[in-house]
């Protein structure tokens, strides 16, 4: 069910519940929840996102799930979490110092958790909140504990440089990253 404008509004500043296990292959972090996304308690839920294309697209699922199958992920060694928990319409409205703290959030989560890789959708937010300005997409250098991090170009509607083509090869990288071994 699409949420009314009242509804968005009033999402403004909540969070969603992370689909997350321990020993995932590959934990996908968004930058922060969409107001469309807090309102519906769905990751990636607004219809013009296309990480849920992107994932099957890339062969990380059989099929396309929507947003409000998002626990089947799990069945797949497949999760999502967020650098920021706080729900905002636009990425562009949190802080540095959010996105900082969120990456260390991020961080002690991972440590947790431990997946082979985490994968940041979005190098702007990535370069930010990790404080790596000069970092591109693809297999980072860094790690943390034991996991690998790969970024992810942002599947939002409003990344126009990438198509849901290009999108789906981004994707299709990390997924064949997480079967070498």
């Amino acid at each position: 069910m699409k949420p009314t404008k009242d509804q968005l509004a009033a999402a403004a500043d909540r969070t969603i519940p992370d689909v997350i296990a321990p020993g995932l292959a590959v934990l996908f972090s968004g930058i922060n929840p969409g107001l469309y996304s807090a309102a519906t308690g769905h990751h990636f839920a607004r219809p013009g996102n296309r990480f849920w294309p992107a994932l099957h697209r890339s062969g990380f699922t059989p099929r396309q799930l929507r947003p409000d199958e998002q626990e089947e992920l799990l069945g797949y060694s497949l999760g999502i979490t967020n650098v920021a928990a706080r729900a905002t319409a636009r990425a562009e409205e949190l802080s540095t110092a959010e996105l900082v703290a969120g990456a260390g959030l991020l961080t002690a989560k991972v440590r947790r958790f431990r997946p082979r890789w985490l994968a940041v959708v979005g190098v702007t937010a990535y370069r930010t909140a990790f404080r790596r300005p000069k970092a591109v997409f693809g297999a980072q250098p860094e790690t943390i504990g034991t996991t690998k991090i790969w970024v992810l170009p942002n599947p939002s509607g409003l990344n126009a440089h990438y198509t849901p083509d290009s999108l789906a090869a981004a994707f299709a990288l990390l997924r064949e990253a997480t079967h070498a071994r």
